[in-house]
């Protein structure tokens, strides 16, 4: 029986939070497009293509920058082929030593039982706040 998008993108989280990055690569797409909110630290490379470029850009910077960092979806929409996944991001960042508790909602195409688009959306005034020295 095939997974429904929804369990697809709860397993990918169960994934993320147990550092399984090769179940977490396994549920993309290989042309996967990742974009990362406008004005978030690491949409400077969007869009992402492929679980290499997401891994490298977004997963590797985002361990060298916060101690703790959490995803916590809590409230996930199945609308089939689209998923929406709302909760927050939890962490320290490395270099302020200012917390992070922002809200963050994700946005996930699915097509053949893979993810073939992915959207975050976040606040990034939050972000930046605790990435600022000042």
């Amino acid at each position: 029986m095939e997974d429904t998008s929804r369990e697809l993108v709860e397993g990918i989280y169960a994934a993320l939070a147990a550092g399984d990055m090769a179940s977490f690569a396994d549920a993309l797409a290989p042309d996967v497009v990742w974009n990362e909110a406008e004005n978030y630290p690491y949409a400077d490379r969007n869009p992402y293509r492929g679980a290499e470029e997401i891994m490298e850009g977004v997963f590797a910077r985002t361990a060298e920058d916060w101690d703790g960092f959490a995803v916590h979806m809590n409230d996930i929409v199945d609308g089939g082929d689209r998923v929406v996944a709302m909760g927050r991001y939890e962490g320290s960042h490395r270099q302020s030593g200012k917390p992070l508790d922002v809200q963050a909602a994700h946005v996930w195409t699915i097509e053949g039982g893979k993810v073939v688009r992915f959207q975050q959306y976040i606040d990034t005034l939050g972000t930046a706040n605790a990435m600022s020295g000042a």
